[in-house]
C-alpha cells in the first residue's frame, strides 16, 4: 500500500505564494503517476495538475495554468506544488493522489478523481484579500 501526506498549506494574503509538498510511502514512488486536487466548500474535487512519473509531462487546469508549477523528486519520494500569484478562488483543501499503473498525460480521463488509486488527508490553502 502508499500513503501520502500533504504539507505546506495555510493562510496567505491575494498575491502571495504556498509550496505543497506530498511525501509518499513505499520503494515504487519513481513509478507512481502523480497528481494534485482541491475541493472548496460546497464544489466537488477537481484536478489542479497532475504528471507522468518521470516529472516530464505535466498538465494544469485552466484556473491555475501560469501560476501553479507541479514537480516531484523521486530520490525524496516527494512530489510539490509550487503556488504563485494566490488568489481567493484558490481558497480549497488541497489533496495530492497517486496512480501506479496505466496513466497517459494525453487523456482526460486522468484529470477525474476516480482515476487514482491513493489520496492523502488533504491540506488547507485559505487565500484572502
Amino acid at each position: 500500500q502508499v500513503q501520502l501526506v500533504e504539507s505546506g498549506g495555510g493562510s496567505v494574503q491575494a498575491g502571495g505564494s504556498l509550496r505543497l509538498s506530498c511525501l509518499a510511502s513505499g520503494r515504487t514512488f519513481s513509478s507512481y503517476a502523480m497528481a494534485w486536487f482541491r475541493q472548496a466548500p460546497g464544489k466537488e474535487r477537481e484536478v489542479v495538475a497532475r504528471m507522468h512519473s518521470s516529472g516530464g509531462a505535466v498538465h494544469y487546469a485552466d484556473p491555475v495554468k501560469g501560476r501553479f508549477t507541479v514537480s516531484r523528486d523521486n530520490a525524496k519520494h516527494t512530489a510539490y506544488l509550487q503556488m504563485n500569484s494566490l488568489k481567493p478562488e484558490d481558497t480549497a483543501v488541497y489533496y495530492c493522489a497517486a496512480r501506479g499503473s496505466g496513466y497517459y498525460i494525453g487523456s482526460s480521463q486522468y484529470s477525474r478523481p476516480d482515476a487514482y488509486d491513493y489520496w492523502g488527508q488533504g491540506t488547507q490553502v485559505t487565500v484572502s484579500s
